[in-house]
């Protein structure tokens, strides 16, 4: 914008400049000349009252070479009186052209070699004489080059004014343009704190106004929404303070052992929900250094609270790679809150008996957790990774994938839907160690085929 304004007024001020500079530098040509005849016609002046006292040849040449020189004036006087025509001084005019100007009896100028000649006739008793005065090229233009100089330096300073002013002004106008942009890049980074300031042109200065009201509003809605998952997750509380106290009164059973192990997870889920919408920040950010948990140890710890379902429906389970400590920079509550939507989609979306495994390998820059099944598999991976979106299943609503997708990107990764070993699905999370892009292998969820678990 600012170089487009810069262009516009250079050819614009260029235009101006050639349209009145060129113009006055033909009036000062014209000017020049002018002046050079007027000069002609003085001297040729000075020799009229000689002529009209005498025509002798020895005093006339005294008053050409007063008047001039000899060699940039003549004299033409006309034959008469038992007497030939004269000549004095340099003839440059054609003979034919002096005859012409006596002949009129009007003056009149010729082209000759270097110049122009001025032909002033002057009537006498005998007849009409003609004097000749020279005008070379250098007389005419004299100080046209000055002036050309003048003009063209004249013209660059108002080019270079024009667009330093014009440079000005787009500076003035692209800086709160651009400082708009970035505030706008910030607020969708999700900088809610991005404002802008409120200076510049008119137009700049309302969408800058506009722009931090929409700042505004978007920090409110938010907060509000903060608030209202709050109230919401609290009102969790009543029911679930009623179903701990039932499945306290079910017995020493193993089923009632893991109803109440559920029931307390379930009411430390409600009360991170709660903690998280009062303190506004994002559940899965990436922990500082040091921080995080191991890998192995919430699967192993998360494995354990499954198995007993598993065992129930007749499922076999298989885990690898948790036999030695894999660190992981994540909260250990949102990795056990990834695995354990990873695992409930296996006993949601696959028949009993369907077998299952949990895999972590430990590399030097990321760790990948795969959960694998013997399932259908997942017809359609784009879809099955849209929050909000899920399969058209009963109970399928995208949100678990959405919870494992924004754990692994938070440190870097990213998760990938393909098919497993065990002829169903398999779920890839890949969990960067040092914060940097993960290196692509394929986009994610485009890998082979052979039907995939609906969407969890």
């Amino acid at each position: 914008m600012r170089w487009a304004l810069v262009k516009v007024c250079l050819a614009v001020t260029t235009m101006v400049v050639v349209a009145f500079a060129v113009p006055l530098g033909l009036v000062v040509e014209e000017m020049a000349r002018d002046r050079a005849f007027t000069n002609a016609e003085r001297e040729a002046a000075v020799v009229v009252p000689a002529l009209s006292i005498t025509t002798d040849r020895d005093q006339l040449e005294r008053v050409v070479a007063a008047a001039g020189s000899d060699d940039g004036m003549a004299v033409h006087l006309p034959a008469g009186d038992g007497r030939a025509a004269v000549d004095l001084g340099r003839q440059r005019a054609a003979a034919a052209d002096v005859a012409a100007v006596r002949k009129l009896g009007r003056a009149s100028t010729t082209d000759v070699p270097g110049g122009s000649a001025l032909l002033q006739p002057v009537a006498l008793g005998l007849g009409t004489a003609v004097i000749e005065v020279y005008v070379p090229e250098s007389a005419m233009s004299n100080g046209v080059g000055t002036a050309w100089a003048v003009l063209a330096a004249v013209g660059v300073a108002l080019v270079v004014g024009s667009v330093a002013v014009a440079d000005r002004l787009g500076v003035r106008m692209v800086q709160p343009a651009r400082r708009l942009v970035e505030g706008a890049h910030e607020l969708g980074e999700g900088k809610l704190g991005a404002r802008v300031p409120e200076e510049g042109p008119n137009e700049l200065r309302l969408a800058a106004v506009a722009f931090n009201s929409m700042a505004d509003q978007v920090v409110q809605l938010l907060a509000n929404e903060r608030e209202l998952a709050a109230d919401l997750s609290h009102r969790l509380r009543t029911p679930l303070t009623v179903l701990r106290l039932n499945a306290a009164s079910l017995g020493d059973s193993p089923a009632a052992e893991q109803t109440r192990t559920a029931v307390a997870q379930l009411e430390r889920e409600v009360d991170t929900i709660i903690r998280t919408a009062r303190e506004a920040k994002p559940q899965t950010a990436a922990p500082g250094p040091g921080a995080g948990c191991d890998a192995a140890e919430v699967v192993r710890e998360r494995m354990a609270f499954w198995s007993a379902l598993a065992e129930d429906e007749g499922r076999k389970v298989r885990t690898a790679g948790v036999d030695r400590p894999v660190r992981v920079p994540v909260a250990r509550a949102d990795l056990a809150a990834a695995l354990d939507a990873l695992l409930g989609n296996v006993f949601r979306h696959t028949p009993e008996g369907t077998a299952f495994a949990v895999d972590v390998h430990n590399g030097d820059d990321a760790v990948i957790v795969l959960v694998s099944d013997a399932g259908p598999g997942i017809p359609d991976p784009e879809t099955a990774m849209a929050r909000g979106r899920g399969s058209g299943t009963a109970g399928s609503t995208g949100l678990g994938l959405d919870i494992v997708r924004r754990l692994a990107e938070s440190t870097g990764g990213d998760v990938r839907i393909g098919s497993s070993v065990l002829g169903g699905a398999e779920v890839r999370v890949w969990i960067q160690l040092d914060g940097r892009e993960p290196v692509r292998r394929g986009h994610r969820g485009s890998v082979r085929r052979r039907g995939r678990l609906a969407l969890r």
